[in-house]
């Protein structure tokens, strides 16, 4: 009786046991492992680049970088451009000489004059002939303006003789009468009189 249920309980712990180990390949406890990712893609890539993300070469989507290659400096805007017929050519002011006068002569894109005194005020006004304002655009040209130091010296003192001070094309360029160059000269030579008589250089 006593090997009977011996055997018996042998028989039970081996059929309890069996029922706590696995229960074939389709009832493991474990979840089976993840496929991984397709070779040369990463998991946590996203298919919308964020903000910032490089979208190509010499581009970024982000604020504050570059889009492109950097734009090539300009030069100054009104450089070799051809005033609108309203707008200042050039302006010359003449002081000095005997009298210790000063007159400004303002040329417009359209060759209209104004002679203006000391205090601005216009003492005359006309209107250059087509061949008259072909000079003195030629002669602005050649005087390349942009080259020339804001302030011309080195020539003679020459007592009771005019000062004149340019404004052109957005440069501004002073020289005493001993001191100009010959480029200014001619421009001289090409602007209406400052006064009722000819232009004197």
């Amino acid at each position: 009786m006593h090997a009977l249920r011996a055997a018996a309980v042998a028989v039970l712990s081996t059929v309890v046991l069996a029922g706590c180990g696995p229960s074939g390949p389709a009832g493991g406890d474990d979840a089976p492992p993840k496929a991984s990712p397709e070779p040369g893609t990463s998991a946590s890539a996203s298919a919308d680049p964020g903000p910032g993300a490089s979208t190509g070469p010499g581009t970024s989507t982000g604020p504050g970088t570059s889009t492109g290659a950097p734009a090539d400096p300009s030069t100054s805007p009104t450089a070799g451009r051809v005033p609108a017929p309203g707008e200042t050519l050039v302006r010359v002011t003449r002081t000095g000489g005997f009298a210790g006068q000063t007159h400004t002569l303002v040329v417009k894109g359209d060759g209209s004059w104004t002679r203006l005194d000391v205090q601005a005020r216009p003492t005359g006004t006309g209107k250059m002939s087509a061949a008259e304002l072909a000079g003195l655009r030629t002669a602005l040209r050649e005087a390349d303006f942009a080259r020339l130091p804001r302030t011309v010296t080195g020539g003679p003192t020459i007592y009771d003789g005019f000062s004149y001070a340019f404004v052109h094309d957005g440069h501004e360029v002073a020289a005493d009468q001993g001191s100009l160059p010959e480029a200014l000269t001619k421009v001289l030579a090409a602007l209406p009189p400052f006064t009722g008589g000819a232009a004197t250089p």
